[in-house]
């Protein structure tokens, strides 16, 4: 498009300079008009007319005015920046892909875990609910998302998020989990990107470490379900009237073995029973929202007998208070278990790091990974 505007002004040009020249032969036969009316009076003007007439011809007719120079560069200016931008209109306007073009779509946010940690940590503590924390069911929420898990069949476990749906969230062993899900709600309505299984599985790692214990390693990458034909079957998770031969089957069948068995029970420090849930009452120590190995310290030291009343067999201390499970008193009684409860009774540091270990291995049951997830 520019040069046929260069054409143009170039052709302006040549008309103004032919103009001109034609102007001054103008004069010049004006000028000749005039000499020969000077002859009918004086030869001595004639001698001067055919002295002009001899003289050489005028100089070339000067240069077009610079206003002319400057329109011409406007011209070209104007004209290159209209053609340049009518260019990059349809450029960025092209659906194509350009060669070096600017890639302009959204990329995606990083996923901040930190926060959805914080935002756990924060709804931790609360007034009116059993012993003033959400941290004790939040860990049973975790555990038992996680302890369905069957190494041989492969399903199960933690990754699916499937008690949010019928048959499973209507177990027996999952009555009052409603409150730990529904706790969680808000923070995935702001964290809407993390999955239910990871949500409930970090919140369960958070309240463990904000409680008292071991930091519990933990990655993201669990997927959730999209209905409840995954849910696993029932009578996948302890029975707490049961005894060893029972939890053996239980964990067993998840791949633990009687060290991390004696570690996952350990949580039992946490929290309490209620008979409107399990139908069992009271909790196992008398700090239920500290993490420690105090529970051990109780089924060890402490003097159990059957509590007398209309409710499930459980086991009482002489004041009341506290109880122990039929499962608890399990590992006090078999050979095979009780020396871990020893151990941990007398080393809170040792049962810390090996209930970190096989609570970081529960919660990853039946997950698989991507190759970028890391704890």
């Amino acid at each position: 498009m520019a040069a046929p505007i260069v054409l143009f002004a170039r052709s302006g040009m040549f008309k103004a300079a032919s103009a001109a020249l034609l102007g001054s032969r103008s004069v010049a036969l004006s000028s000749s008009g005039g000499l020969s009316q000077a002859l009918l009076y004086s030869s001595e003007a004639s001698a001067a007319a055919a002295s002009q007439a001899a003289a050489p011809p005028p100089p070339p007719p000067p240069p077009p005015p610079k206003a002319k120079s400057s329109a011409v560069i406007n011209t070209i200016l104007f004209g290159s920046l209209a053609v340049g931008g009518a260019f990059a209109f349809t450029l960025f306007r092209s659906d194509m892909p350009q060669p070096g073009a600017l890639p302009t779509g959204r990329s995606e946010a990083p996923k901040d875990y930190g926060a959805v940690k914080k935002a756990i940590e924060d709804l931790l503590d609360v007034e009116g609910y059993d012993d003033g924390s959400y941290g004790p069911v939040l860990v049973r929420l975790a555990w038992h998302a996680a302890g369905t898990y069957d190494q041989k069949n492969g399903n199960g476990g933690s990754n699916g998020a499937t008690m949010r749906f019928s048959p499973e969230c209507d177990h027996a062993a999952n009555a009052g989990l409603a409150v730990a899900r529904k706790v969680l709600e808000p923070v995935k309505a702001k964290f809407p990107w993390i999955s239910y299984a990871d949500l409930w599985t970090l919140a369960g790692a958070v309240a463990i470490e904000a409680m008292g214990g071991p930091v519990i390693p933990w990655r993201p990458g669990r997927v959730d379900k999209p209905d409840g034909t995954h849910c696993p079957p029932d009578g996948r998770l302890p029975d707490a009237a049961q005894g060893a031969a029972h939890i053996r089957d239980i964990f067993y069948r998840m791949g633990f073995n009687d060290q991390e068995i004696v570690a996952l029970v350990g949580a039992h420090t946490l929290g309490r029973c209620h008979t409107d849930r399990s139908g069992f009452v009271n909790p196992w120590t008398n700090a239920p929202t500290t993490f420690s190995n105090l529970y051990f310290q109780e089924l060890k030291n402490n003097k159990w007998t059957r509590k007398k009343w209309n409710g499930p067999m459980q086991y009482e201390d002489k004041s009341g208070q506290l109880m122990m499970l039929p499962a608890d008193m399990a590992l006090l009684w078999d050979r095979g278990f009780r020396k871990y409860v020893d151990l941990y009774a007398k080393d809170e540091n040792k049962f810390f790091e090996d209930f970190a270990a096989a609570f970081s291995k529960l919660l990853e049951l039946g997950v698989a990974f991507p190759a970028t997830a890391q704890a």
